[in-house]
């Protein structure tokens, strides 16, 4: 006789873990990013990304997950070693972002040969020839809405979801159409909340909007602290609290979301470590340590876990 069973494990550059084995998490960040949005600000150095994880790891980092998806200068091949170096787990995505981050004619092709199998392929036999296998599916949403490109590549990572049982985490412009993210994942395409990372929550404050969309079962990030122009930052410990007295601690992660050469700490911005030299204390002020530690390790495990089922004899 068999049983149906879970298992869930955390897909890495190096491998699959299992989601204890992750440690203290920056839930958000990017050791590689390209965008035509960013002229001058690419993260492209080698050299730079294995310094800012060095930072990271001597702060107390023990992992990071790169949601720079395809087509956007993710540097597959390099992130093995990178991690080994730096002794810190880092897990690579697959997906796409918003359509002003590519060229229309690399959409049009990569529409045209199928978005969902594209997907499926980097999280299953690895991105182009590196080798290296994607542990989550990377989308985006618009400002206060879903347009055409936005619904066709969630449709794709719903599909490639189903295929693979990889999460899928969600930038949401400005924190923005979080529910409207979450009524064409959870309610069209029937994808489980609690595989669906909304990205960037700080960035609007609006706690009866994060309190649906943690009712509804769906992590909630709150990544890209200290941006500038960002006079978010100091409401970010009281939405916390809120989230957490409602009961849904177990809901949160934390992210440092560094997307310009500028922002990196190796040339004088937070970069990584400033969630874990800056972010952290404030939180513990205002939820206590062990929520904020729960944040950083437990939840981030248990979001970035891939599950899919096994048959025990």
């Amino acid at each position: 006789m068999t049983a149906d069973h879970t298992v869930h494990t955390v897909r890495t550059v190096l491998g699959d873990i299992a989601p204890a084995r992750l440690g203290v998490c920056d839930a958000h960040d990017h050791l590689f990013l390209r965008s035509p949005r960013l002229p001058g600000q690419e993260l492209d150095s080698a050299r730079t990304a294995a310094d800012e994880l060095a930072a990271f790891r001597a702060a107390g980092g023990r992992s990071v997950v790169q949601w720079t998806p395809h087509g956007m200068g993710r540097q597959a091949g390099r992130l093995p070693e990178l991690s080994r170096a730096a002794g810190v787990h880092v897990v690579a995505a697959t997906g796409l972002h918003q359509a002003v981050h590519y060229d229309p004619g690399l959409l049009e092709r990569l529409r045209t040969e199928g978005l969902a199998d594209l997907f499926v392929r980097e999280l299953t036999e690895g991105i182009g020839h590196s080798g290296v296998r994607a542990g989550l599916i990377k989308v985006a949403g618009g400002f206060h809405g879903l347009d055409s490109h936005a619904r066709r590549t969630m449709t794709a990572a719903a599909e490639a979801h189903r295929a693979t049982g990889s999460p899928i985490a969600v930038h949401l412009e400005l924190g923005t159409a979080g529910l409207d993210v979450l009524d064409l994942l959870c309610g069209e395409l029937d994808v489980p909340a609690h595989r669906v990372i909304l990205g960037h929550l700080n960035r609007s404050p609006d706690l009866s909007v994060h309190r649906e969309a943690a009712e509804a079962g769906a992590f909630l990030a709150f990544d890209g602290p200290s941006r500038a122009h960002h006079a978010t930052d100091w409401r970010m410990p009281d939405a916390v609290r809120s989230l957490a007295d409602a009961g849904f601690g177990d809901r949160l992660l934390l992210g440092g979301d560094t997307t310009t050469a500028d922002a990196r700490s190796v040339r004088g911005g937070p970069g990584m470590p400033h969630l874990l030299r800056e972010v952290r204390s404030r939180l513990e002020l205002a939820v206590g340590e062990e929520l904020t530690q729960r944040m950083l390790t437990v939840n981030a495990g248990l979001a970035f876990a891939v599950e899919w089922s096994g048959n025990d004899a």
